[in-house]
């Protein structure tokens, strides 16, 4: 096994996650003239597997992944260090942070994290033993690998699963929506929903258990449709919501709250001098794109201003040493 390689350079700003979030952040440091670096093993996160964006100014329409991509390419303009690995451990050291990889080592005075989220599972009998066998979450990533399928189930009540359902909807005969409560979609997708046949929406109905041979073929409902417990169904897309990927953030003792996301202020500062986040990690109520890079650009400007701070405060030191 091969000794990791430390890297004894240092930059300003480590960014933890390479979505568009991080990579805004790693625009306006680059603008800023700070020495960024930016971590990130998945190219553009989960807005990657978005179908249709349609709620990104200066867009009309577009993929999660071409938006992704435009603003890779602007990041990469600027020559942010970005290094596609994940981030296995951070540490503080001496005044400032450790970044450790599966390989490599490496130094920054500040850490912002945009890492993020992942899939809430359903967590019920046949979900784990199924996955990626007819259970999944990500219809954009797998959909179209039923094109021709007869019936497909939607779990979640929100837009999200509005947008999934609709996607679907191009792929299967037909597409069920089962929510806990009522379907809450932006109007405009409501309206979608309302007037595409294929789909239908049940309210008050949850899975209780998934069942099939080599793959899905059988769920068991809380609530009868068409007087039977029991749908025949080709696979199921889970839509439920998000959690919080702040585990790094916790292990350095940034506050979190009761849903694991990490508490900033109005400046996308933490407890912790130094750290900072933005996007899904972060408490913000309204998640989107657009406000999650609206965080990482104020929390490039809040570091920014406190390096600033750090080098007159270190200025003003050595002149009274002297």
């Amino acid at each position: 096994m091969s000794a990791k390689k430390e890297n004894k350079e240092m930059y300003d700003v480590a960014i933890i996650g390479a979505g568009i979030v991080g990579l805004a952040g790693a625009i306006y440091a680059r603008r800023m003239n700070l020495k960024t670096i930016v971590f990130g093993n998945e190219r553009g996160g989960t807005l990657a597997k978005t179908h249709i964006v349609e709620n990104y100014p200066g867009f009309i329409s577009l993929s999660g992944l071409e938006l992704t991509d435009k603003i890779l390419e602007h990041a990469k303009y600027y020559k942010p260090n970005i290094i596609m690995k994940d981030v296995i451990d951070i540490k503080k050291d001496e005044g400032r942070f450790k970044i450790l990889t599966n390989n490599d080592s490496y130094y920054a005075k500040t850490i912002l994290f945009a890492t993020g989220s992942k899939y809430k599972e359903l967590n019920v009998k046949g979900e784990k033993e199924f996955k990626n066998k007819g259970v999944h979450y990500c219809a954009v990533c797998d959909g179209p690998l039923y094109k021709g399928g007869k019936t497909a189930v939607v779990v979640g009540g929100g837009d999200s699963a509005a947008k999934e359902a609709l996607f679907l909807s191009e792929f299967f005969k037909e597409v069920h929506i089962l929510t806990r409560t009522t379907l809450k979609p932006e109007p405009i997708n409501l309206e979608r929903i309302k007037q595409n046949k294929k789909i239908h929406v049940h309210k008050n109905t949850e899975i209780k258990e998934i069942k099939g041979d080599k793959f899905v073929n059988e769920i068991i409902l809380t609530k009868s449709i068409n007087n039977s417990k029991s749908m025949k169904i080709d696979a199921i897309f889970v839509e439920i919501g998000h959690i919080p990927l702040s585990n790094l953030a916790i292990k350095l003792g940034v506050k979190v709250n009761d849903k694991k996301e990490i508490i900033i202020t109005r400046e996308t500062k933490t407890n912790i001098p130094g750290i900072y986040a933005a996007g899904d990690v972060g408490d913000l109520k309204f998640k989107q794109a657009i406000t999650g890079v609206g965080e990482s650009v104020s929390a490039i400007y809040s570091i920014y201003e406190d390096l600033q701070k750090d080098e007159i405060a270190l200025s003003w030191n050595l002149r009274i040493l002297n």
